[in-house]
């Protein structure tokens, strides 16, 4: 065999089989490789498209806890608020309580004190009536006076 027709015959299959790859082996190729590039960009695409979710889904939680804080603190406030007022109208019916109480028990002192001087007039004036009575009915000498003032200090 000659070189020359081994290099023509290799030729003529080397373009032979360049033809079957470039008609029907490479449109599979570069469809294959189309729709991978097409795959990775679409995932690529997804994967910025999920991260400026992300981010905007952030920021949305990041507001929300901002005013769910802000919430808190009025809450708290307001509570803190009342519970001053609170505080502060019972201490208001506790002195009005105690005012009354304080008047009831003066007005008490009071009266017990005016049964007393009613109770001692009355005992007074039986005193001076039978202190009367005896100087009445006999003559007083200075021992005699004394007893009676002993006696009439001793029953008071």
């Amino acid at each position: 065999m000659n070189i020359t027709a081994t290099l023509i015959g290799q030729t003529l299959a080397f373009a032979v089989f360049v033809w079957t790859c470039w008609k029907f082996i490479w449109p599979v190729l570069i469809s294959a490789m189309r729709e991978r590039q097409k795959t990775i960009a679409d995932g690529l695409e997804a994967a910025e498209k999920a991260q400026r979710d992300l981010e905007h889904a952030e920021a949305r939680v990041e507001e929300h806890l901002n005013g769910a804080r802000t919430e808190a603190r009025q809450i708290v406030e307001q509570a803190r608020s009342q519970a001053a007022e609170m505080v502060e109208e019972a201490k208001t019916v506790a002195q009005a309580e105690r005012e009354r109480i304080l008047e009831a028990a003066q007005a008490d002192i009071e009266q017990e004190m005016n049964r007393a001087r009613e109770a001692l007039r009355g005992r007074v004036a039986e005193l001076a009536i039978a202190g009367a009575s005896r100087i009445v009915e006999g003559d007083l000498d200075r021992s005699r006076h004394d007893a009676l003032l002993n006696k009439l200090a001793a029953e008071l």
